[in-house]
């Protein structure tokens, strides 16, 4: 009998100390198949492909190859194995070229000739677009994916593991993401996709596995699945996925940002010239390819980045009193009621403690203000508790150290801190980077309360689908300059993805 599966991972269990990542699971993925893996944040699901990949090893259970029983206790082995993993936080050297990165680490040393010749064969093969002697600090976060992807091509790769592969993608580029994974599912190879969107899910896989808090729940054909289904597969219960949009509601200007500037250390322009209000009880969306500015543009307004000048940042209070935020530190334009909740890809590094149990870090937040509210302890234990219980928050205890956490969780401590200060101004960026949809969706219901209760809401996401359907008006960044603000009600993924890569002449107001 002809061997079906390319991978079958049988009775997987790994645990550390006391926390199982993954119990008793077991998924096949057939040759020339692609396979999603879904699960809330904490489920196991990069644990699980981390085995695969050779980066854990598990505590029992095996893996077979090609119907074959493997040993796989480090990348190189899962490389001989023919299994590469393409990481959400790419592993190239930026002063490379992308020939060198591709060979890097290889024992064979072949000449650069050659190594070109094959990586040019490998982009004909699948519709890859990559330019060899191209250096990695020269490329958009899309070329770099590619490079990725060729790469473990390159060293003879027959199951490629995907991780979030369009988190950081324009529609356009996930497309083309897209048309290069059929290409390669045409030519034999297995994709495992782990992924939190729904409906890149549907358009992509053939199958979908669900995990559930470490344990296995099921597989079922794409064909058969909807976005309601496999979420209440992932989450265990009937839910309803529909982000509300409120109307708005006493309209009234809260910033007025007019040709605001910033360059970079090195003297490029990250923002160049970009006006704009932000209204109460609105939510402005902000669109762009990573590296457009939106950091940027929110840290300028937070008093974090240096501007040019010319730049203005007027707050408008609700007496309509005007204030410029240029001359005020952080701490003062907080004090004004402009709060930034910025969540960075080390969650860690920028915004909590991790040896600080939750209290302690909504403490940290106000400690300097002097606010009564924050004196004693009892409050922050309060808002700690309020936190964990409407983000649902996966730990121990309040007091455990948040690094004992999974990243998810930690996000929901530093969004939810955010909100708890009651801002008249609150600007979020990448609120659910990384989020599952059910937690992702608590956080849009949180952010659709601020803008009830007349909050203006400037939100910086990566998908667009979210980004049209919960915002009011959406401001599109192309290479640092605005590039047209859209009705977010009237608008289409399409016009909003061209605007993302194509600059138009100075920048166009389409509302």
């Amino acid at each position: 009998m002809e061997q079906k599966y390319a991978v079958q991972m049988k009775n997987i269990t790994k645990t550390f100390g006391h926390a199982i990542a993954n119990d008793n699971v077991s998924i096949d993925l057939e040759y020339g198949e692609i396979l999603s893996l879904l699960g809330e944040n904490g489920s196991g699901k990069t644990t699980l492909m981390n085995m695969l990949s050779g980066i854990y090893f598990p505590d029992s259970g095996k893996i077979l190859i090609d119907g074959k029983e493997a040993t796989i206790r480090s990348p190189h082995d899962a490389m001989e194995l023919g299994v590469g993993m393409v990481h959400q936080h790419f592993k190239l050297v930026d002063v490379f070229t992308a020939a060198e990165n591709i060979i890097l680490g290889l024992k064979e040393k072949e000449p650069l000739k050659n190594v070109i010749d094959k990586i040019k064969e490998i982009c004909d093969k699948y519709g890859f677009e990559v330019d060899p002697n191209q250096k990695v600090y020269n490329m958009s976060v899309a070329q770099k994916q590619t490079l990725e992807i060729v790469k473990v091509l390159y060293r003879g790769a027959n199951v490629l593991i995907l991780d979030e592969p369009t988190a950081v993608l324009t529609p356009q580029e996930t497309e083309k993401l897209f048309k290069v994974m059929r290409n390669m599912k045409e030519n034999g190879k297995s994709i495992i996709i782990i992924t939190h969107k729904l409906n890149e899910v549907l358009e992509i896989s053939d199958k979908v596995t669900i995990l559930r808090k470490g344990d296995y729940v099921g597989t079922v054909e794409t064909k058969d699945a909807t976005e309601l289904s496999l979420t209440e597969m992932m989450v265990g219960e009937k839910v309803e996925l529909n982000i509300e949009r409120p109307e708005v509601e006493n309209k009234e200007v809260r910033l007025e940002v007019s040709h605001l500037s910033c360059k970079s250390p090195d003297g490029i322009n990250i923002l160049d010239d970009v006006s704009f209000e932000a209204y109460s009880g609105e939510i402005l969306g902000i669109a762009g390819i990573s590296g457009c500015g939106q950091k940027e543009l929110l840290e300028a307004i937070a008093g974090l980045q240096k501007t040019e000048d010319g730049s203005k940042i007027t707050y408008v209070n609700h007496q309509g009193e005007k204030e410029s935020l240029l001359e005020k530190s952080p701490r003062q334009i907080r004090e004004c009621g402009v709060a930034l909740s910025f969540v960075p890809e080390d969650r860690l590094g920028m915004g909590l403690v991790g040896s600080m149990g939750m209290p302690e870090n909504m403490l940290l937040r106000s400690y300097d203000e002097g606010k009564k509210f924050f004196i004693s302890n009892k409050e922050p234990k309060k808002l700690s508790e309020r936190i964990k219980q409407t983000l649902n928050v996966q730990t121990t205890s309040i007091n455990a150290p948040v690094r004992t956490m999974s990243g998810g969780n930690v996000q929901k401590v530093l969004v939810g801190r955010e909100i708890a200060n009651a801002p008249s101004v609150l600007m979020t960026a990448y609120a659910v980077r990384g989020l599952d949809i059910n937690t992702s969706y608590t956080i849009y219901d949180l952010l659709n309360e601020q803008k009830k209760k007349g909050v203006a809401v400037i939100y910086v996401g990566e998908d667009l689908d979210v980004l049209l359907a919960l915002s009011d008006r959406i401001l599109v960044l192309c290479g640092g300059k605005e590039n047209g603000i859209l009705d977010a009600r009237k608008t289409t993924k399409e016009e909003v993805g061209l605007l993302m890569t194509n600059l138009q002449n100075g920048g166009a107001d389409n509302e």
